[in-house]
């Protein structure tokens, strides 16, 4: 199953980033108990927890791009990865694991979120593209994997589950959580 979580604001990541990152990801363990990732930094926080399925070994998240200025977080099931991914080594692409997960980043380092017009599948993804300072949030057509979201004070929230967004600060409780993400 898998569930993404994280924030974007303007500012420093502060003393309580982790905690709160933290506090997120617990409320969604039960959708991925495998594997915990993390990546904070001023402006941005990503979390996910991964219920391994493909690449168990190498599909960690998030996910960066050689440089390290792309991070990806993703829940889902991209169905035609291994023919996107075949498509992109005859172009001269490389991979370092099997994952779908770094076949959907290699497509947006080379389509930007266009990307998403390529895949076939179930999926909501949270792409950090540190070059740009921007966070993009994408989902399949028929919103088969569920993706909230709650901007407030110039903060953008988002998870696979509201209760994660709830857990995201005290007062959270006080805002209405905005519907599902539409693509």
């Amino acid at each position: 199953m898998c569930g993404i979580v994280g924030w974007a604001r303007p500012g420093k990541a502060d003393e309580s980033a982790q905690k709160r990152l933290n506090a997120m990801c617990d409320t969604i363990i039960h959708r991925g108990p495998d594997d915990r990732g993390q990546f904070i930094s001023d402006g941005i926080a990503l979390g996910m927890q991964r219920l391994s399925i493909v690449d168990i070994t190498g599909g960690h998240q998030p996910m960066s791009s050689e440089d390290g200025q792309i991070l990806i977080v993703f829940n889902g099931e991209i169905f035609n990865h291994s023919a996107l991914r075949e498509a992109e080594i005859n172009r001269g692409g490389s991979f370092q694991s099997r994952s779908d997960t770094e076949v959907i980043l290699r497509l947006y380092e080379r389509f930007g979120t266009s990307c998403v017009d390529l895949l076939n599948g179930m999926f909501a993804i949270a792409i950090w593209d540190g070059r740009h300072q921007t966070l993009h949030l994408l989902r399949d057509r028929l919103g088969v994997k569920p993706l909230y979201w709650r901007f407030k004070d110039g903060e953008l929230v988002f998870a696979s589950e509201i209760n994660a967004i709830l857990a995201s600060s005290p007062d959270a409780g006080d805002t209405v959580i905005t519907e599902r993400l539409d693509y």
